[in-house]
Parts: structure tokens; C-alpha cells; sequence
């Protein structure tokens, strides 16, 4: 009997839970309850069971129970049959009763049973609803509940007649039925569970399958020898991979390492997922793409591959990388794409003579006050062109910055590199610029120098050059002057041009001191001061060197970081001295240079120096240029994730002034937007600069930051951009600069006062139109 009924079950397992059906699988228990009741010559057999739904019908809404059903019996005879349906199979409160069974039931019609239908009251009702039907049952059975992991089971058998086969070659007749019952009992409890769990992994696999191919990016299966063996809709329509494809075999072959790599460090668990960039050729382009790797947890040990579209990404890393070395107004080579050409020159072993030249427009700034900036940016491109035209073929024009032009001119001597400066001078003398018609007279001071290859860095020939232009400035404009040592004019400009920009001498020297500039809450209550943080150079006779003069210096000899160090290092030695008047302030602004911002080594003392100040660092803002986060994005993220982790807050300079300043905020999580002072200081006169200051304040609305309006002059100017919803103002009309050590309070006085009149939001949308 065990033997045969372990077959059936190992059958009910084989055919029922993964190929079967539910029909043949009550079909095996419909077998081995007949075995019951040829093994124990009885009546009927029947199994109570919990998990119906969960085994027997897995497509059915209803929620699992815990309840016993019948699900299946076997009768050897009408009047057992009849007793069945109107009797166990209807009786209800005998399946209730029955859950907390926990050992045999036994009754036997011949012998004294008052104590068995006394501690089985559901007995009693069960016998005396067979009495009623005029059946008389000699005998039942009834197993312990069985539990194997969610499935309960009880197996129940019964006799009318008397158990003949059993009391013939048993001993113990009662021992060997509850033995039996037991024991089958817990092997269907067991194929009951094997079916329960086949079913739902069943489910499980199917909701993968449909998950996996509603999945919104494109996603496949690879094989332990990365074919593709399985993918979801998306993969097939972007992709030019097909089931089956080898991942190797549609790479390039110099992008095999790489790919390996990525695959090796998933599958030997070095990380739980790694990922890498390739190009594919989709259609005639050539496409860059993400794979993401991870294990996808089942037997076969395939990989889930999830791949992005990265094509966007890397055309913009160009676009950045071009607008990094060249000007994106002019398109002419910038300061650092010269200076890097310059460097390149001094290291030619061959000294080919060579001259450059600075060449600054007279009165750029007249053109941009009396007809704007856009003005003044089409002037640039003009000359950007003028200038290429007037050069010889071979020399280098770009653009340092601002009206500040530099030429580099190779196989030149003193006196072809004065042709050309006396060239360019006429003809830009000659150039008609005309902007709505007003006509502009422009002309341009050059300065010249000889390249010397005994200098050891490029900015000794620079500063012969700026000496040189300087010196064609202060002697009337319209002009050049070619560097000659042993001119005492040339020298003492020389001399007091590297007196006044001596910035590591001033380092070296302490030779600088902090100021500060309040940045004025338009419309908060904020009791604390919020303040940028100014830097001044003094002088030996105790007068300050403005940062217009000192700090483009200090980034042309590279040594911007080093002042940067300083400044914040000499803040932070401040608050902690002034520690009352710290925890009062609301904000410190600092200003970070493009230079310290492309700088490690100063990236990881920052770190390590916020790191030492944990009661100060909470109060910093720290300001770059959206030029220098443009061309330096990679750089302006990683500043933000050094920062965030200590609380300090970033804002985004000279917002407005770029080559393309809201297509790229959006890269760059930042706490404040410092708008131009271009847009700012004629804008209660100016239609345009309302139009540009509302849709930045606007765009911080919807992009979560705050909005920092510069140059504000004066009262009216402060009260346009509180009434449009400017947060904060900063200009001489709130305070002029002052000396940080004066700073006696951290505490707030407020500019506008309240009684400053608010205008409506009908006259706010009047205004920005």
C-alpha cells in the first residue's frame, strides 16, 4: 500500500503541478482514495483540504482561506454515496470543527463511544445526520490535521459494514487504519503543496513575463554566453540587437575589454550590478548606449540587461567640449585654447620666431551702455571676422574675454607683427558699425611682444603683451606698441603691471582682507544677515587693489585656487573667532573660481577643511559663474555632491549672461540663481530685461530655487523685483561693501519696509509683459 500510493503521489507531482491539469490531478487523488478503501475494505474516502483556490483554481479572485473543503472522495457503494453527499459533504460544521484536530479519530459502532461523542460533540451530529438518512455506519476515521507548509489536510474514511480485510491479518486493527491515514495523509499534504507552489511560480513567471515586456525601457536576458535569449517590446523597436545576437559579435572589436569587464565584475559578484557605454550603428548613425548588468535571479544564471539611449549625452559632452576651447559668440579659439597653443609654442624645440599680441576695443563699454548688449555682441562678431581677414594665413585670433582679443603669429618679427597691427588698427579705425541708427566710431589698442623662449612659463611673454597694450591705451587709443625692455615707459608700465597684480607675493604677504555685501530678503522674514563674501588686495600704503584688477590676474597665472583657498580658509578662522556673530547670520556667500572649480587637489581640501568646521559649514553658499558650470559641468556636479552632504547651499552666478543658460540649469541642482546685473541695472526702463528677470523668477518657481537679482541701485529697483517675486536683491542701494572685520551683528536690519505697497497678481502679470 505505501508503496503504490508514493507512486501515485510522485505522479500527482509529476503530471498535476507543472504539465497537468486540474482535472487529472483530482483525478490521481480520486486513485489514491480508492486505494484507501481497498486497503481498508471500507465504504468511502474523502480528503478535506485548505488553499483550494491556491491549488485548484489559481485563475479565481477569491482571497486564499484557511477553511477545509472537500475536494475529493471515493464510494464503494450507492448507500455510502448517499451518505457522502447528504451527510459528510454537506455537513459543514464538521469541516469548521475539524481545524483544530491534532490527533485520530477512531469510532466504532460496537464498542462504548460516550467519551469519544462527549470530547466530539460534531461527531455526534455527524452520526445522528446518517441516522436520519436510515444509514448505519460500523466505522470511521478521520486523520489529524496535517500541515505541510500553507496546505492543510485531513484524510476520513468510513465503513457501513464491518472492517473484514483489516481485522484478518492485522493485530491491531484501529492502530494500523490510523497509521494509514496518517501517513497518506501527509504524503497528499505534501503533493498538495508541491501543486500549490508550481502553481504560484507559475503565476509568479507569468507576471514577470508581462512586467518584463511593460517595462519602459529596453530590457533582454542574457545567457552564460551572452546571447540574447530574451527581450521586451521597447528593446525591439530601438535596438539593432535580435534574439539570439552574441553581445561581442555587434560590438567593436576595441570595445571587447570594456564589455568583458563590465560582464565579469556582475557575474563574480564584485558588484550587484556595473554598467558601460558603447556605440552601436542604428540605421545609418552611429548611437551611444548604457548596458546595465545585474543578475536576473533564476536557474538558467542570465543577466538582465538594461540599456539607455545615451546618444544626447554625448553630443552634448561635445558641444560642451568645443565650447570649452572656443568661443561660442565668435567661434574663434578662447583664453584657454590660446593659452594652451601659447605653451605649445614654448615648448617647440625648434624656436621658430613668433609674436602675440593683445588687442582691446577703445570705448567697447560706450557701445554697450547707448545701444545694449546685443549691440555690443554684434560689434564682437564683426570684428571676430575683420580680424581673421586681416591676419596672415597661419596666425591665430581669439577671444580672451570681454573686448580683450589675443593674436599669436608664427615666422613674425618686430616688424611683420607691427604690419599687422598697423593694418588692423586702420581698418577697424575705417569699420561703419551702425546699431538702429546709431553709428559707433571703433577702434582698437594693441600691445606686442616677441616671444622668448628663455621665459619659463607662457605668462612672461603675456605680461610684455599687456604692458604693452596698456601703455597703447594711455597714450591716446587707436594705436599700437611693440614690448621693448629698454623703453623706461614700457618698463615702468611693465614693472607696475606685475606690482599690482603680484598675487602670490600677496599670499605669501597676507596682503588681502575680507569684506562682505549684503544680499537683502525682499519679502521674508529672515532675522538673520545673508551676505557674499568680497576679497580686496591691500597695498603697502594701506589702499585696497580692486578685484577687477587682481583676480583676472590671478586666474592668467593660475593661481586663482590658491586665492580661493585663502579666503575661505581666513572666513571660516573668522566665525569660529566670532562665533555668536556666525550662528546669527543666515547665509555666506563665497565665490569659487572656474580654475579651483577643475582643480582636485583644492576639491579635496575643501573637503577635508568643511569637514573640520561641522558648527560653521551649515551657514555656506558657494557661488561659481554659469560660465564656469557650463563649460565645466562634470566639475559643477561634483561640487554639488561635495557640498550637499555638509549642508552648504550653491549658487549660480551671472545667470542670464551664457551661451545657453536654461538648457543647461537643468543639469545643475542649485539652491540660488544670481541674475546678471546686466538685466538688472536699467530694469524699470528696460521692456526686454523685464521680459528675461520675470521668466528667471518664474523658472525658480517651477525649478525649486531662489532668485538673487544683482546691481540694484536703487529703492524702485528693489521694489519691481519684490513685486514680481524676486527673493532676494544685492547692490550699492542696500550697502556698498565693508570691511568684514566691522561686522558687529549677525542680526538684520530690514531694507524695504513693510509699508512698501504690494501690488496684486493681475498687476504683477501687467508687469511682466
Amino acid at each position: 500500500m505505501a508503496d503504490s500510493t508514493q507512486q501515485l503521489l510522485k505522479s500527482v507531482f509529476t503530471n498535476g503541478p507543472i504539465e497537468g491539469n486540474n482535472t487529472s490531478v483530482l483525478d490521481l487523488l480520486n486513485r489514491a482514495l480508492q486505494l484507501v478503501c481497498n486497503r481498508l475494505d471500507c465504504s468511502a474516502a474523502f480528503i478535506l483540504t485548505s488553499q483550494y483556490d491556491n491549488v485548484f483554481a489559481p485563475d479565481s479572485d477569491i482571497i486564499d482561506t484557511t477553511e477545509l473543503q472537500c475536494v475529493s472522495h471515493f464510494t464503494a457503494s450507492p448507500e455510502a454515496q448517499l451518505l457522502f453527499n447528504q451527510g459528510i459533504n454537506s455537513h459543514q460544521v464538521l469541516c469548521d470543527s475539524l481545524l483544530e484536530n491534532t490527533q485520530s479519530i477512531l469510532y466504532n459502532a460496537s464498542q462504548d463511544n460516550i467519551a469519544l461523542l462527549e470530547d466530539k460533540p460534531y461527531l455526534s451530529s455527524l452520526l445522528h445526520t446518517f441516522t436520519s438518512l436510515n444509514i448505519d455506519c460500523k466505522h470511521f476515521a478521520l486523520s489529524p490535521v496535517l500541515r505541510v507548509g500553507n496546505v492543510k489536510v485531513i484524510l476520513g474514511a468510513l465503513c457501513v459494514t464491518e472492517l473484514k480485510s483489516v481485522a484478518d491479518d492485522q493485530p491491531d486493527p484501529c492502530a494500523f487504519v490510523a497509521k494509514l491515514l496518517d501517513d497518506t495523509a501527509y504524503q497528499l499534504a505534501s503533493a498538495l503543496e508541491l501543486r500549490r507552489l508550481a502553481v504560484v511560480l507559475d503565476n509568479k513567471d507569468k507576471q514577470y513575463q508581462e512586467l518584463f515586456q511593460l517595462l519602459p525601457m529596453a530590457c533582454a536576458l542574457i545567457d552564460l554566453h551572452n546571447n540574447v535569449v530574451l527581450q521586451n517590446d521597447i528593446w525591439q523597436s530601438i535596438l539593432p540587437i535580435r534574439l539570439g545576437d552574441n553581445l561581442f559579435h555587434i560590438v567593436r572589436d576595441e570595445d571587447h575589454p570594456l564589455l568583458n569587464d563590465t560582464l565579469h565584475i556582475v557575474r563574480e559578484g564584485i558588484l550587484r550590478q556595473a554598467w558601460c557605454e558603447i556605440p552601436l550603428r542604428n540605421g545609418v548613425k552611429s548611437h551611444w548606449y548604457k548596458f546595465s548588468f545585474c543578475h536576473a535571479l533564476n536557474r538558467q544564471q542570465q543577466l538582465l540587461l538594461m540599456v539607455e539611449d545615451v546618444t544626447e549625452r554625448y553630443r552634448l559632452a561635445d558641444e560642451l567640449s568645443f565650447h570649452s576651447n572656443y568661443d561660442v559668440l565668435t567661434g574663434l579659439p578662447n583664453r584657454v585654447q590660446f593659452e594652451n597653443m601659447l605653451e605649445e609654442l614654448l615648448k617647440d624645440e625648434d624656436h621658430v620666431p613668433a609674436c602675440i599680441a593683445f588687442l582691446d576695443l577703445d570705448q567697447f563699454q560706450v557701445v554697450n551702455d547707448l545701444s545694449g548688449h546685443q549691440a555690443g555682441d554684434q560689434l564682437l562678431q564683426q570684428v571676430a571676422v575683420r580680424l581673421k581677414q586681416l591676419l596672415r594665413k597661419g596666425d591665430i585670433v581669439a577671444r580672451l574675454g570681454g573686448d580683450e582679443f589675443g593674436l599669436l603669429m608664427h615666422y613674425s618679427d618686430k616688424s611683420s607683427a607691427q604690419q599687422v597691427a598697423k593694418r588692423i588698427c586702420q581698418q577697424l579705425f575705417d569699420h561703419e558699425f551702425v546699431w538702429k541708427g546709431i553709428k559707433h566710431n571703433i577702434s582698437a589698442s594693441i600691445g606686442i611682444a616677441q616671444v622668448d623662449y628663455a621665459d619659463t612659463d607662457i605668462y612672461g611673454v603675456m605680461s610684455k603683451a599687456d604692458a604693452a597694450c596698456q601703455l597703447a591705451k594711455e597714450d591716446g587709443r587707436n594705436r599700437w606698441h611693440f614690448y621693448n625692455p629698454d623703453d623706461p615707459q614700457m618698463h615702468i608700465m611693465y614693472n607696475q603691471m606685475l606690482a599690482s597684480v603680484d598675487i602670490a607675493g600677496a599670499l605669501a604677504l597676507n596682503q588681502f582682507e575680507l569684506f562682505y555685501q549684503l544680499i537683502e530678503p525682499l519679502d521674508k522674514q529672515e532675522s538673520g544677515i545673508h551676505m557674499e563674501i568680497l576679497l580686496r588686495m591691500v597695498q603697502s600704503d594701506g589702499t585696497y587693489v580692486s578685484p577687477g584688477v587682481f583676480l583676472p590676474a590671478a586666474e592668467r597665472y593660475n593661481l586663482a585656487p590658491r586665492v580661493d583657498r585663502w579666503v575661505i580658509d581666513n572666513l571660516l578662522k573668522w566665525g569660529g573667532e566670532n562665533l555668536n556673530i556666525w550662528q546669527q547670520l543666515s547665509m555666506v556667500s563665497v565665490n569659487l573660481s572656474a580654475m579651483s572649480l577643475a582643480d582636485q587637489k583644492f576639491m579635496s581640501w575643501l573637503e577635508m577643511r568643511l569637514m573640520v568646521e561641522p558648527e560653521l559649514v551649515d551657514k555656506l553658499c558657494f557661488e561659481i559663474t554659469e560660465t564656469a558650470a557650463v563649460s565645466q559641468l562634470d566639475q559643477a556636479t561634483g561640487l554639488i555632491d561635495l557640498l550637499k552632504p555638509f549642508g552648504c547651499k550653491l549658487a549660480l552666478d551671472d545667470f542670464g549672461s551664457g551661451f545657453s543658460s536654461f538648457a543647461y540649469l537643468k543639469c545643475l541642482n542649485v539652491d540660488y540663481v544670481k541674475i546678471d546685473g546686466q538685466f538688472v541695472v536699467n530694469l524699470c526702463s528696460n521692456r526686454s530685461d523685464k521680459a528675461i528677470v520675470s521668466a528667471i523668477c518664474q523658472l525658480g518657481k517651477d525649478m525649486n530655487f531662489e532668485v538673487i537679482a544683482e546691481f540694484v541701485e536703487n529703492t524702485d529697483i528693489g521694489e519691481y523685483l519684490r513685486n514680481i517675486g524676486v527673493d532676494y536683491a544685492q547692490g550699492y542701494a542696500i550697502n556698498k561693501p565693508t570691511r568684514l572685520a566691522e561686522l558687529d551683528s549677525g542680526l538684520r536690519t530690514p531694507w524695504l519696509t513693510d509699508a512698501t505697497s504690494i501690488i496684486t497678481e493681475e498687476e504683477r502679470k501687467a508687469l511682466e509683459i
